[in-house]
């Protein structure tokens, strides 16, 4: 930081400024001191700058399957998020261990990150209540300190059983994750199951092994449901199973939309890949992710929030799954 102060004809007080992009700095002088840094190739020590600030700048994010459409996403608009916002993100893909899970909350009590978003909860809610650290919970209420960024599910709900009446649909086929995990995802299927109460109207859950993740597994949790529910006038579940769906459809000579409907929710790219493409009810996972990275900044920052999630508003996406 001598030698910079030197090159830049600034006090090295100044050079801090720049480097911690704190207090007021000209942009003629932040300009001469930055050409100083690179000609001099002056990197900033950033294990000493995190020691002198009890700060990392390091935010972690959970998540079930970075493989997953969804996650992939999330994290996509995480990373960005956190970044314009002057902090990194370091991904950890579960894929249901636990121990990995437990693994990382270790990390954040021992300070090497300043928060982590969970979006991953195998793990009963006491660990994350016992971290004591800052904490933001993506879909699942763990307690009134931790905040929750979740959709509507209940206005997503009211969508999707709209539009099956209007398909004329009787008989329905929801697949529901196996989690006991309180999961505001799994309110969206009971929401659809008490709307979905006509005197001739009949919603069947078929429950999805827990730790799904493969193409393969969800085809053969399709197949399934296939075998074992005949004359279904559609299929309700997330963008991967609705999408193995449409394959089996396609091998059983069953014409969609004309013989079965098919409707998606969560609306990632996958729904968009196929032919037809398919109808969805869409979570807005951009604003999930600005919400998430503004949150957790908040927690850490120790500034107030609510522990009671916002619902970002869904929307449909028509495709030719349904009419």
């Amino acid at each position: 930081m001598k030698d910079v102060a030197k090159k830049a004809n600034v006090a090295k007080s100044t050079v801090s400024l720049v480097i911690n992009n704190s207090g007021y700095v000209s942009e003629e002088t932040r300009k001469k001191v930055e050409d100083a840094m690179r000609e001099l190739n002056y990197i900033p020590n950033r294990l000493a700058k995190n020691f002198s600030s009890q700060r990392s700048h390091l935010v972690g994010v959970v998540v079930p399957d970075i493989m997953h459409p969804f996650f992939s996403n999330f994290v996509k608009h995480l990373e960005k998020s956190l970044y314009d916002k002057g902090y990194m993100t370091m991904v950890c893909s579960t894929l249901g261990r636990e121990h990995v899970e437990q693994e990382y909350l270790n990390w954040l009590k021992q300070s090497t990150m300043d928060g982590i978003i969970m979006c991953s909860h195998n793990l009963s809610i006491q660990h994350y209540i016992d971290a004591q650290k800052p904490l933001v919970s993506l879909d699942r209420f763990l307690n009134d300190d931790i905040p929750v960024v979740s959709s509507d599910h209940y206005s997503a709900a009211k969508i999707t059983v709209s539009k099956l009446r209007e398909n004329g649909c009787h008989k329905v086929v929801q697949f529901i994750g196996s989690s006991n995990a309180n999961i505001k995802a799994d309110d969206y299927a009971k929401y659809c199951k008490e709307l979905f109460n006509g005197p001739d109207e009949e919603l069947i859950f078929h429950k999805m092994p827990i730790n799904t993740f493969s193409l393969k597994d969800y085809f053969f949790t399709a197949s399934q449901a296939f075998s074992q529910n005949e004359r279904v006038d559609a299929f309700i579940g997330t963008d991967m199973v609705i999408n193995q769906c449409l394959k089996i459809s396609r091998q059983k000579n069953i014409q969609v939309p004309d013989q079965l409907k098919l409707i998606a929710y969560d609306g990632t790219q996958v729904t968009g890949m196929t032919y037809p493409e398919i109808s969805a009810v869409v979570q807005p996972i951009e604003a999930l992710a600005e919400e998430s990275a503004k949150l957790i900044i908040s927690v850490i920052e120790g500034k107030e929030v609510t522990g009671q999630f916002n619902k970002n508003q869904v929307f449909w996406r028509q495709g030719g799954t349904t009419f």
